[in-house]
């Protein structure tokens, strides 16, 4: 008892003697060909940058891309590092390899604590080198922690504190009840990297009232407020 030849779906033949289909097969043997002869014309040695790393800037809460181009054959290991210290590949640093020669490291949800100087380290077993740049962040002002509400007696010293945060660096002004406070030998405010201290001494009654902090820089603004009662 003989088989029934099966037939092909329409569709899923192919003649050789079709010119189209004959031009396109030799296309592919020739891209073959120059495939296979760029890598073998590929010297074995240490691998070199061709095409530096460079400054990036990350907004906070974005993402940024540090890439360059390298050759290297045999190809090479890479490790991404941040002020001397490795990162791993995960959801916050993506090692990527894009085309035949670029390699990129990408920083997700950006932070200020993303600052700082990157190093891509590429080696293979005839020796190494590596390329470093900067990812500068830039964040709006912001008062991270506000002033708490005070009660003191008269003649006592006032602290108000709070915790500031931006890039560049924002501009600090204290204010009471709407109004620009202007410092003196009693009341001073400091304004430090991570936070800014208004010290109110020897309290007295005209102290009482609506304190505020306000910071800005040129990508925003923020306030906070407090209440100073005395006693």
């Amino acid at each position: 008892m003989s088989k029934a030849k099966s037939v092909p779906p329409p569709g899923f033949t192919l003649n050789i003697n079709d010119p189209q289909i004959q031009e396109a097969a030799i296309r592919i043997q020739a891209s073959y060909r120059g495939h296979r002869s760029r890598k073998e014309l590929r010297e074995k040695g240490p691998p070199r940058i061709l095409q530096d790393l460079r400054d990036v800037v990350l907004l906070e809460g974005s993402a940024a891309k540090l890439e360059c181009r390298a050759s290297a054959f045999p190809d090479p290991f890479i490790v991404w590092s941040k002020n001397g210290q490795p990162l791993k590949d995960g959801p916050k640093h993506r090692y990527v390899f894009e085309d035949p020669d670029v390699v990129a490291l990408v920083v997700r949800d950006g932070l200020l604590d993303d600052l700082g100087r990157y190093t891509v380290t590429i080696k293979n077993p005839f020796g190494e080198t590596s390329g470093s740049a900067c990812i500068l962040v830039k964040a709006p002002a912001k008062v991270s922690k506000g002033p708490g509400n005070v009660k003191a007696k008269r003649g006592a010293t006032v602290v108000l504190k709070a915790e500031i945060s931006g890039e560049p660096p924002p501009d600090v002004a204290w204010l009471k009840d709407g109004d620009d406070i202007e410092e003196d030998d009693r009341v001073f405010y400091d304004i430090e990297d991570t936070n800014t201290i208004l010290t109110i001494k020897n309290a007295r009654g005209s102290d009482a009232g609506r304190y505020e902090v306000f910071v800005e820089n040129n990508l925003g603004t923020d306030q906070s407020f407090a209440r100073v009662d005395l006693l």
